[in-house]
């Protein structure tokens, strides 16, 4: 596959998504001060249109590979793909938001910057080709998120998960960059091309590198961290329900997708040589992701609880297709993760338009009767809970065949059993939402909220997941297209 390297003015062509966020993020924090409070609605809007012209700026790019800023940055099909996921994910997100931010009392201008900022570290994470830049990416990602977890001040839920998420964080950071370190200590670059060149000599050789495999596994320490993958997912449910609920489903729907697509970044670049030892580590978060979360969800009252247990679990079910190690897996674990992201932004869009007696409703109790009281809300959130149980012809269904079927086809039987049992251990508690619903008994009336915008997106993603069915084959060969240039630069499979 041919390569194109470019610096000085090329450099800033390869990277202009990253560079009109960035500005435009400087441009807008001026704004927002002189709008102060008063600002924080003329703020989203303006954060959209700059993710809206970054999208339209990246489908407008050639995404044949290119590398940048002496070849820690990366453009291909890979990451143009996961970059224009990440961005229709933030739109999502920040529309839903919008009304509920002024109902919680948190209508500032920082919380869309913020959110422009996470953004721009997702993106320059998953065009990383160094660790300089993945360290750079995440850690603006990061920083960002701990902001937001604790954005509202006077709430002592809200100011306990932001300390929760940033003391947990700050450990995963450092568990990654000692890991950065062995590695660089062993291999004597950072850059995942000179990496990867040095560890397939060596496997070539049939040499062992154990200061490589130890350096991987801490880097995948730090990461599984990110994507809260058990047991690396304790700071998960604590965040989700402290956390504001329009931060919550910003948590949900965006930065794991960010971060898998990281973790295979990784995975299949620098580290491809190292599979055999690698798989084991994947194998075993996976399967503990699935199983702890399918139990642990069991008994959540809370429903943002349980859509942290459940997003852990799906991180579990995703990483079936990573542990593949296969462009037909990688390509099915985009699939899953596009699916995935869909599903989680209509349930949230439903849970932020339930509210009672000017409070957002949480606990799963208080859904009860919402199909006589507001019918189209119950079935659009039914419609996500048998999705997300995987209840064909659902989009779920399809999402988690694709990835059992590529774990099969590389001979991990027990673990796509193992997925497959746990799926039915965890469709107890999606049901149960849909129980409440529909059968119990009727609390009292849920306020009225002008909701055209969260409206439009649920009903969108409600679309999308019923008409799944007739489009698999058309998103499964673009995701496998955008997997297969991972392995064209790692020669892999």
């Amino acid at each position: 596959m041919t390569e194109t390297t470019v610096w000085n003015w090329g450099s800033l062509l390869v990277a202009m998504p990253e560079l009109f966020l960035a500005l435009s993020g400087l441009v807008l924090l001026v704004m927002g001060a002189f709008l102060k409070r008063e600002g924080s609605t003329i703020m989203s809007w303006a954060v959209l249109s700059m993710f809206a012209v970054t999208m339209f700026v990246l489908l407008h790019m050639d995404w044949d590979r290119a590398t940048a800023f002496s070849g820690h940055f990366v453009m291909d099909r890979y990451s143009g793909y996961m970059k224009l996921l990440v961005l229709i994910g933030l739109c999502g997100s920040l529309l839903l938001s919008i009304r509920t931010l002024a109902l919680e009392n948190m209508a500032r201008f920082e919380y869309p910057l913020l959110v422009l900022l996470a953004g721009l570290g997702m993106m320059v994470m998953l065009s990383a080709n160094s660790f300089l830049s993945v360290y750079v990416g995440l850690e603006l990602q990061s920083l960002s998120l701990y902001v937001l977890a604790a954005l509202r001040r006077d709430h002592v839920r809200a100011s306990e998960a932001g300390l929760k998420y940033f003391v947990l964080g700050a450990l995963a950071s450092g568990l990654l960059l000692f890991g950065i370190s062995l590695v660089y200590g062993y291999v004597g670059s950072i850059g995942f091309e000179a990496i990867g060149k040095t560890l397939t000599e060596l496997h070539t050789e049939g040499t062992v590198a154990p200061g490589a495999i130890i350096g991987m596994v801490f880097i995948l320490v730090g990461i599984a961290f990110k994507i809260s993958a058990v047991p690396f997912h304790m700071w998960t449910p604590d965040v989700y329900e402290g956390a504001p609920i329009p931060v919550t489903a910003f948590f949900a729907i965006v930065p794991k997708v960010a971060a898998l697509g990281l973790l295979m970044r990784i995975l299949f670049d620098p580290f491809e040589a190292l599979m055999p030892d690698w798989q084991q580590v994947i194998w075993a978060l996976s399967a503990a992701s699935m199983t702890f979360a399918a139990f642990a969800g069991l008994t959540q009252g809370n429903i943002k609880r349980l859509l942290a247990y459940s997003s852990i679990g799906n991180v579990g079910y995703a990483l079936i297709g990573v542990v593949a190690g296969t462009s037909s897996g990688a390509g099915a674990v985009i699939l899953y993760l596009t699916i995935y992201m869909i599903m989680t932004a209509a349930a949230f869009g439903v849970i932020m338009m339930l509210r009672r007696n000017d409070m957002a409703v949480e606990r799963i109790a208080d859904f009860a009767g919402l199909s006589r009281s507001n019918p189209a809300l119950a079935y659009a959130l039914a419609i996500m809970m048998f999705s997300m149980s995987g209840i064909p012809p659902l989009a779920g269904f399809f999402g988690k065949l694709i990835i059992f079927q590529a774990a099969i086809e590389s001979g991990f039987y027990v673990l796509a059993v193992l997925g497959v049992l746990t799926s039915v251990v965890a469709a107890y508690y999606y049901l149960r939402v849909i129980k409440v619903m529909f059968f119990d008994e009727a609390g009292d009336p849920f306020d009225q909220q002008p909701t055209f915008v969260k409206k439009a997106v649920v009903a969108f993603c409600t679309v999308f997941v019923l008409a799944f069915v007739f489009i698999p084959d058309t998103l499964l060969q673009t995701s496998r297209a955008a997997a297969s240039a991972l392995f064209a630069v790692a020669g892999g499979s």
